[in-house]
């Protein structure tokens, strides 16, 4: 089973406007209400892409029910932990000639309701897929993945972790099973740029080093690069469309990565399946459905791997 921690999720409230102008009253054109947040995006495509998942971490208040209510819908499998403290955070889209957002803070969570969390990821078994993913509420410490991972090493579970700083930095020396930075992710954790594949293999070479499996660079419109732990470096451009949404691109990327995986065991059709899928929603409204993922994958050719 693939297991998905959502620590911080939120409403994602998406606003049209035709022309954003700060400091005026500006009035939509269309707008829509989502359950967000990083690993809640990855099993919403799991779904989509016909995978169950079950979806984890803390909701709070009335936003948090609404939430559960509208996973429950979609037909996502939800296990999270209602929080005593605050409400789900409302995360506000802006959509105009330019993309804004405004993001929420989330609820407080005790040490109980952390310790609750611990104890449902313990049940977890050998050969289960666990998506640590996305922000932390502010209340909880930057090691929080790290003891997550830690508590389970000694169980055979592949964890993916698409986090960044301190929170993706801490768990290398657990071997993830996959990370998946973005290249302006990646160049933090090195105090640099990165504009190039070329850079990205350099420096994703010397986070393989540090432990992680299998390192994922998105790279937005310039492609992706894979460092597998075959050994092989994979690159690709970005499959051709229209962008309409970067929102969760990433996200279903993690996401058709894993269902490649788990469909083939081959890195090289992973990695054509995750760009695939994080293309397929960036070129959509929502996230990737399952036929438009068929039909880029159809087209769509990545580089040969090469040996590094």
């Amino acid at each position: 089973m693939i297991y998905t921690v959502t620590l911080n999720p939120s409403l994602d409230y998406y606003v049209t406007v035709e022309d954003f102008i700060p400091g005026q009253v500006n009035r939509t054109i269309h707008e829509v209400i989502y359950a967000g947040g990083k690993g809640i995006n990855v099993s919403m495509v799991l779904k989509n892409l016909e995978l169950p998942s079950v979806a984890f971490g803390f909701v709070g208040g009335f936003t948090g029910e609404e939430v559960q209510r509208s996973l429950k819908q979609k037909g996502i499998h939800t296990d999270f932990i209602a929080v005593k403290d605050g409400n789900t955070r409302i995360n506000i889209k802006i959509r105009g000639k330019e993309e804004s957002e405004i993001n929420g803070l989330g609820p407080h969570v005790s040490d109980e309701e952390i310790k609750q969390l611990f104890q449902k990821l313990n049940e977890l078994q050998d050969g289960d897929i666990l998506v640590l993913a996305g922000s932390i509420p502010s209340t909880l410490p930057d090691t929080l993945y790290m003891d997550i991972m830690e508590k389970l090493s000694e169980k055979r579970i592949k964890v993916a972790v698409d986090a960044t700083q301190d929170l993706l930095s801490n768990v290398l020396q657990f071997k993830p099973f996959l990370i998946k930075p973005n290249n302006h992710e990646l160049g933090e954790l090195f105090g640099t740029t990165i504009t190039t594949k070329e850079e990205v293999i350099r420096y994703g070479k010397q986070i393989r080093e540090r432990g992680a499996r299998n390192v994922l660079v998105s790279m937005a419109g310039e492609g992706a690069v894979l460092l597998a732990e075959d050994g092989n470096v994979y690159t690709s451009k970005a499959p051709k469309g229209v962008l309409k949404n970067s929102v969760g691109a990433g996200d279903s990327m993690v996401a058709g990565f894993l269902a490649g995986y788990l469909k083939t065991g081959d890195y090289e059709s992973a990695f054509k399946m995750g760009i695939c899928t994080g293309s397929a929603s960036a070129f959509s409204e929502v996230l990737a459905t399952k036929s438009e993922v068929d039909e880029l994958m159809e087209k769509h050719q990545i580089d040969n791997g090469e040996c590094i």
